[in-house]
């Protein structure tokens, strides 16, 4: 016997809310980047227990579906970074300004 629905979204609102603040709070790109990520797993989770909750398997389609999307912005995120440091030495988002109109 696994754990329930409950426990599975109580874990899965935990990891969002980490994220969140991850997000909210870092100014290193790479932290943010994680934290975007970690969001991203836990609503993976989520999708995945009310799937299993629920007797439905083709949540686990979406969920592929949102790693693959989850592993380009890993990847045009890691470019992006790799050209801001380029040209302004800094992965700091509070000294990044170069895309402000």
């Amino acid at each position: 016997m696994g754990p329930t629905l409950d426990q599975m979204l109580v874990l899965s609102a935990a990891l969002f809310g980490i994220g969140m603040i991850g997000t909210i709070v870092r100014r290193s790109t790479i932290a943010v980047f994680m934290s975007i990520e970690l969001m991203l797993n836990a609503a993976n989770l989520a999708i995945l227990a009310f799937g299993r909750a629920h007797g439905v398997m083709e949540g686990g389609i979406l969920v592929f579906v949102v790693m693959t999307v989850a592993a380009v912005e890993v990847g045009v995120g890691l470019a992006i970074l790799v050209a801001l440091f380029y040209f302004r030495d800094s992965t700091n988002l509070d000294e990044i300004d170069q895309l402000k109109g």
